[in-house]
């Protein structure tokens, strides 16, 4: 069954209808239209099913070029959304048809990415999450997006969060013993920030929309860089009149803050006991083991020089570069080193792949997969993948790829 929708300006959501997670599943023949209009707008999320096909037609009626990235999501290279490396951005008036096959479950991003003004469009709204479901999805009583973003009315005033768009925090009423799925998503396009659970313990099951050992957060405190997502699963106390919240405490270099972001309140009879939660299946098309002696090597240093800009290897890094950083076969493991010497921490995003963070020495990797990496200014970041997804994949500082040095490689 196919829903056909068009999301304007006049169609901004509420929380609540947020937290409905609008669907639209897409046939071959048929496919729901997005409108991305001129000024502030609030983007619904999408969902789709993996392992079938999704198809959405994209009309752009603002008065700029356009692009759209699907953050996480290793789908074929020219519906990645990397203008102009994976295809034309999408001129003003102009419509675009994006169809693939997700390979994964999990939660991911959309947001604009034409680099000329990625940050603007994403300011102004162009930015939505995207929910691909599976079968083995766990049974939940509540299924929570909380999409974060700063506003900022003009260049010199302090930002203010919103979530899912609204400035008021989000709220909901559900039976004591209830089990939540927290999908934290970090909408911001430069700042880091940290967000708190009280009255109940979380545990994360999934990183970048790939599942992960189960784990506490320490605290309940968890660091949100731009573009990266939590799957965080809550249950809620066994007892009514209790609250569980969501708070926001640091953004930036702001560390006084404390949001509220979202309260979960118990009432009524609690729902029947159910077993433990054991966490999400492990996503079997990925490689449980990177054969680290055979991958291909490459140390990439990131500077930033007055007159030059962004550099790599002391090549430009302001645009897409007319040879690759690297091409290999598909199906090759690639470890990459990222020498940050620029004077600032930078945000490295892999598009159409995954990678693992390399221990130093090489002597193990962290325990989950992740799309994006920070690199500490004067550090050295090493990360691995298996290069399996064919085409010319963008390499980008952050979700504003001027906001860092850009590159790219081949998969032939």
């Amino acid at each position: 069954m196919v829903k056909n929708a068009t999301f304007t300006r006049r169609s901004v959501l509420s929380a609540t209808l947020w937290a409905g997670l609008v669907p639209l599943r897409a046939q071959a023949q048929m496919a729901p239209n997005l409108v991305l209009q001129d000024g502030p707008m609030t983007l619904p999320p999408l969902k789709a099913k993996r392992g079938e096909i999704f198809q959405l037609r994209v009309k752009n009626e603002r008065r700029e070029p356009t692009a759209l990235h699907w953050r996480g999501l290793r789908l074929r290279n020219d519906m990645d959304g990397g203008a102009p490396l994976t295809q034309k951005p999408i001129a003003p008036g102009d419509m675009f048809d994006i169809a693939f096959t997700p390979p994964d479950a999990g939660t991911f991003l959309c947001h604009a990415n034409w680099r000329e003004n990625a940050a603007r469009q994403i300011a102004d709204g162009v930015i939505f999450p995207v929910i691909v479901e599976d079968d083995t999805d766990p049974a939940v009583e509540l299924d929570l997006i909380c999409l974060l973003q700063e506003k900022m009315e003009h260049a010199t005033s302090s930002p203010r969060m919103t979530i899912n768009g609204a400035d008021g925090a989000l709220a909901h009423d559900l039976r004591p013993g209830a089990r939540v799925r927290l999908r934290l998503i970090s909408g911001s396009t430069q700042r880091m920030m940290s967000v708190a659970l009280e009255g109940a313990t979380s545990k994360v099951a999934a990183i970048d929309g790939q599942p992960c050992g189960l784990f506490e957060p320490e605290r309940q405190t968890l660091p949100l860089a731009p573009g990266q997502r939590y799957d965080l699963f809550v249950d809620l106390p066994r007892m009514a009149k209790q609250e569980v919240s969501l708070h926001l405490r640091s953004l930036g270099s702001d560390t006084t803050m404390g949001r509220l972001l979202a309260v979960m309140r118990t009432s009524g009879e609690p729902v029947a006991e159910r077993a433990t939660f054991e966490g999400l299946a492990p996503n079997p098309l990925l490689p449980e083991k990177i054969a680290l002696q055979n991958a291909t090597r490459r140390d990439l240093v990131l500077t930033r020089d007055a007159s030059a800009g962004w550099q790599i290897n002391g090549a430009s890094a302001e645009s897409f570069a007319p040879e690759p950083l690297f091409s290999v076969k598909r199906g090759t493991p690639v470890a990459l080193g990222f020498i940050n010497k620029t004077g600032q921490p930078q945000l490295i995003h892999l598009h159409g792949h995954v990678l693992r963070h390399i221990h130093l020495f090489d002597d193990g990797w962290d325990p989950y997969w992740r799309d994006t990496v920070i690199v500490p200014d004067g550090r050295t970041i090493r990360v691995a993948f298996v290069a399996d997804n064919p085409g010319r994949w963008p390499l980008t500082g952050g979700m504003d790829s001027r906001d860092g040095p850009t590159g790219w490689f081949e998969v032939t």
